[in-house]
């Protein structure tokens, strides 16, 4: 037998859905046939099992929307369709490659990451993040400026709430929590100045009218 009477085909068999459903798996096996004798040139067709078994291993409303086989003319002059067995050899052994690759990866290489991590996380947490001052903050004020607004005048804190409402006053003027908490303390410490008394300005006095003298009847 020679090489020119075998050859390998990928059979579409989308068509079979267009018909009902209890006869797919028979449609399909048809559509095999016709499609042998339109390549092959030959009338003459048969099946091996296997490829039966293939169209009806999931019954006969679901037959494969592909299938890929070998056609062989035999000495008889009859086309032999067979199932295409080197591509389940190939995909066989991909498939042990991958499980030898995996066995010899050691275990080191899954564990180093972790300690790694969990080296970085307690440096995170010691650290407190400080963000950039907010548009508002003059830096020649300084943060101490607007901490003593925010905590002394209620107009203030009002404000700065009503405008920034997911920043905290720290966040605002670029400090951290710990060192607005010392801003708090040291001006909590402060004592109030007192204000000195406003001296009133004199009143000035109005200029008294001079009263004319009653000039005498003869």
């Amino acid at each position: 037998m020679s090489q020119e009477l075998e050859r390998v085909y990928t059979i579409p068999l989308g068509k079979v859905l267009l018909t009902p459903d209890n006869q797919r798996a028979k449609r399909a096996i048809n559509m095999i046939k016709e499609f042998a004798r339109h390549h092959m040139k030959t009338e003459e067709i048969k099946i091996e099992e296997d490829v039966a078994h293939q169209i009806w291993s999931r019954g006969i409303k679901h037959p494969p929307r592909r299938i890929r086989v070998r056609m062989t003319k035999t000495d008889e002059g009859y086309i032999l369709i067979s199932p295409y067995e080197e591509e389940i050899e190939s995909a066989v052994k991909p498939a042990k490659e991958k499980e030898v690759a995996e066995e010899k990866v050691p275990e080191v290489t899954e564990e180093t990451p972790q300690v790694e991590a969990e080296a970085e996380e307690p440096a995170k947490e010691n650290e407190e993040e400080v963000k950039k001052p907010l548009d508002f903050v003059d830096p020649e004020k300084g943060a101490e400026h607007y901490v003593k607004r925010y905590l002394k005048e209620a107009k203030y804190k009002a404000w700065f709430e009503k405008n920034y409402p997911e920043h905290t006053i720290y966040d605002a003027v670029g400090i951290t929590e710990s060192e607005f908490k010392k801003l708090e303390e040291k001006l909590k410490a402060e004592k109030p100045k007192k204000e000195a008394p406003k001296k009133e300005a004199p009143k000035k006095e109005a200029p008294k009218k001079e009263s004319k003298p009653k000039k005498k009847s003869e």
